[in-house]
């Protein structure tokens, strides 16, 4: 992926984002699916930068992980907003795609460098909890 482009379609989501989140309903769900939007949303283009400054290899992958993981939470927060009736799936449809595209074109990426690198991709679920210390106790 060129990263030009990809900061430019990055901030372009984020810029959306912010336009959906102000036509919101003013109610309490609103409010709360609109911050968590705006939070998601916004941080896809910020840390898709910072992996463009990555200084090693392994820390581009691991800050596009998180752009991964930022471009999807903003996929999940949409699809509710839409099945929340908040907002008409014509509203978001094209957001939506938006933001599941970057997804598929991050992961993509980190494939790519995993590949060069030899590194395997890490396991993502996960690990089982061992007992450490007296506050494990409490979770029973």
């Amino acid at each position: 992926m060129d990263e030009n482009i990809f900061k430019k379609r990055t901030k372009q989501l984020a810029l959306r984002v912010i336009k959906v989140v102000e036509v919101l309903p003013r109610n309490r769900t609103a409010d709360v699916l609109g911050r968590q939007l705006i939070r998601s949303g916004t941080s896809v283009g910020a840390n898709y930068r910072a992996a463009c400054r990555g200084k090693s290899t392994a820390d581009v992958i691991a800050k596009l992980r998180i752009v991964e993981e930022e471009a999807d939470e903003s996929a999940y927060w949409m699809e509710l907003l839409i099945e929340s009736g908040l907002l008409p799936a014509s509203r978001l449809s094209e957001l939506l795609q938006e933001s599941n595209e970057i997804v598929a074109m991050t992961v993509a990426s980190i494939r790519t460098l995993q590949k060069r690198t030899g590194s395997s991709p890490t396991n993502r679920q996960a690990a089982p909890r061992t007992k450490s210390g007296p506050e494990d106790e409490n979770l029973k």
